[in-house]
């Protein structure tokens, strides 16, 4: 599932979409509630342990539901560098980056869900900029019910090669692990974070 304006930048953006594409499909598994135990004719019964080893590997995860959400941060769609002192200059841009489309991945197994998460976009030197090779503060993040559980910022090196003046880049994670009970509110975000 992708989201974002993906598709309008599929000719350009050939081998990033390719990239995303393969961890575009969703499929989240959740579990289910068991029967009540206090009326349950099995109440009273106690399995030995090989019962209970025999059933735990032959349980299987619910059927696929749904993926947690992937948005970009307010504010971190897009990242603007100046020389020093001129911040709004445009004519002392150094470069500017955007995040065109972002795409994520879900698993669920063992009370856990595993998200790989994927970025595309675009950078842009500036009009006077020299810089052929820099790195951008890229930072990924994961919300269950309002509460951080993983945030990671990532350096993504992006080269130019002359004469151009602007290259895409793409940058995955892999195997976010994410506490999963069922019905939590977990929300994936992406962007730009210069502060650190």
């Amino acid at each position: 599932m992708i989201t974002g304006s993906f598709f309008g930048f599929a000719k350009k953006f050939a081998l990033p979409t390719a990239i995303l594409m393969t961890i575009s499909a969703c499929s989240i598994g959740s579990f289910g509630g068991g029967a009540d135990t206090a009326t349950s004719p099995l109440a009273q019964t106690s399995p030995d342990p090989t019962q209970i080893s025999q059933v735990q590997s032959s349980a299987l995860p619910a059927i696929a539901t749904v993926c947690p959400p992937i948005k970009v941060r307010q504010g971190g769609e897009a990242i603007f560098s100046y020389q020093p002192n001129r911040i709004g200059d445009a004519s002392a841009l150094n470069y500017q980056a955007v995040i065109d489309g972002q795409s994520r991945n879900c698993v669920v197994s063992n009370g856990l869900i595993t998200v790989n998460i994927g970025v595309v976009g675009r950078m842009l030197l500036g009009p006077n900029s020299t810089s052929k090779s820099l790195e951008l503060p890229l930072r990924f993040a994961v919300e269950r019910n309002e509460i951080a559980v993983f945030s990671q910022l990532y350096k993504v090196p992006v080269s130019v090669s002359p004469p151009d003046r602007s290259t895409e880049f793409v940058k995955v994670v892999e195997n976010v692990a994410i506490p999963y009970l069922g019905g939590e509110e977990i929300v994936i975000w992406v962007g730009f974070d210069p502060r650190s």
